[in-house]
């Protein structure tokens, strides 16, 4: 079966990606060709579970796409630096006659710019350089060069944006398209299909699914007969025999309550979307899920992944009944799936391994409060936060905070009071 590659790319420059991709023979094209930036994210809805892979021909399109965040295949653009440049550059001289600082130029980092230029040996630096972060309109850089050139302080315009060059045509400015080359295209391809394979191996990992099931929640009340629990217990591995066979997984028993999952990493990051959301239990198998905790593992190997899923299964307890939590192979932690609060921490850092030998703090918990510090934008936070965001009892957190400050890692930097009648709290700025 084909890899199937969505190419995305303006008219002038589509055409010759398509005949690169023919070289690949375990590759099949769906081509998608726009004329404006504006109907881009409607020309992917269709087809944005088609492909495998995409390549976009330039930066802007590529931008636009990932901000739509819709697209969960592996993404590239083909980059206009290097012999894209060269090609444009080497054309304007000996055909035109035309200097690099007789030129305005847009998408290029500066820095790169410098760079590409001393590497080539060319004299003069460009005065006029619009770089850009992410997508742009071709009208605001249409104006930006046409402004230039109107003043008399420029003799053309070279755009990697072709809607921009198509506006540029029209109202009359002398300008010059950097287009990919097929060596560059034929590169971002072979990187895009590791990139595949890469991803296709990982899905083919082995997972394993813990959970616990309090299926004394599930019994009418009054209801404590030895054959009513057997029944239940009956009933429960039915549901889970069902999930498990979505799961194209096998299922054991673990001890009362307990059941184990055999699977792939592919089956279950689908169901989990991504490893962020907990399946819809109770519409396939009639199971409640705020009766199910669950550990999920990634290993290298069965025994890894079970002893992930073990270690996953005993911080979802940590949060409560209902919680999921997932324990990769690369030793980083997320959960709890389907909340807002999710976190995505490590249980490996040289750094905080020692700032644990100082304070008795365990890396788990240093990681966390590291990574509810990323997710809020800040150093600061007080017991009563970190507490909410942990799920732990405001002492705890103060027990923390406290430790942490006893060796020099968080300092009180000051106090907020949020009600005029209650105790104010103290703000902590943390240095990890």
């Amino acid at each position: 079966m084909k890899v199937r590659l969505g190419v995305v790319g303006a008219d002038d420059s589509l055409q010759m990606i398509q005949s690169v991709v023919k070289e690949f023979t375990e590759i099949a094209c769906i081509p998608i060709v726009y004329w404006r930036e504006e109907e881009l994210i409607d020309l992917l809805k269709p087809h944005v579970k088609q492909a495998d892979m995409w390549l976009f021909s330039g930066q802007v399109p590529f931008a636009m796409a990932k901000e739509w965040g819709e697209i969960e295949a592996p993404m590239a653009y083909v980059p206009h630096i290097g012999a894209s440049l060269y090609r444009t550059l080497l054309h304007l001289s000996h055909e035109e006659g035309l200097r690099v600082d007789d030129l305005s130029f847009d998408t290029f980092h500066p820095d790169e710019f410098s760079r590409f230029l001393d590497e080539a040996g060319i004299p003069g630096r460009p005065a006029y350089l619009k770089h850009y972060e992410g997508a742009i309109h071709a009208q605001e850089l249409a104006d930006y060069h046409e402004q230039l050139w109107r003043a008399g302080q420029t003799k053309g315009a070279v755009t990697c944006l072709r809607t921009a060059h198509l506006e540029l045509l029209r109202r009359g400015v002398p300008v010059y398209r950097v287009l990919p080359t097929r060596t560059g295209v034929h590169s971002i391809i072979s990187m895009l299909l590791r990139t595949y394979e890469m991803l296709h191996f990982k899905d083919t990992q082995i997972a394993v699914q813990m959970i616990e099931l309090d299926s004394w929640k599930g019994l009418p009340k009054g209801t404590f007969s030895t054959d009513e629990i057997h029944n239940l217990e009956i009933k429960t591995t039915e549901k889970l025999l069902r999930y498990a066979k979505r799961l194209q997984g096998s299922l054991k028993a673990a001890g009362p309550g307990r059941y184990v999952i055999f699977t792939t990493r592919g089956q279950l990051r689908e169901v989990t979307q991504n490893f962020t959301s907990i399946p819809a239990f109770e519409e396939v198998e009639e199971i409640k899920s705020n009766l199910v905790t669950c550990g999920i593992g990634i290993g290298k190997t069965a025994y890894e992944a079970e002893i992930h899923a073990g270690t996953a299964l005993l911080h979802a307890k940590a949060y409560g009944t209902g919680a999921w939590m997932a324990f990769f192979d690369d030793k980083t932690i997320a959960g709890p799936l389907g909340t807002q609060e999710q976190l995505t921490y490590s249980s490996v850092s040289d750094q905080l391994q020692a700032i644990s030998r100082q304070t008795s703090l365990s890396v788990i918990t240093l990681s966390k409060l590291a990574s509810i510090l990323k997710k809020l934008g800040k150093m600061e936070i007080s017991a009563h936060e970190l507490a909410q965001h942990m799920k732990i009892m405001p002492r705890s957190a103060r027990r923390i905070l406290m430790g942490l400050e006893t060796k020099g890692v968080a300092q009180v930097i000051g106090e907020e009071n949020p009600h005029p009648r209650g105790r104010p709290r103290k703000l902590y700025r943390i240095t990890l």
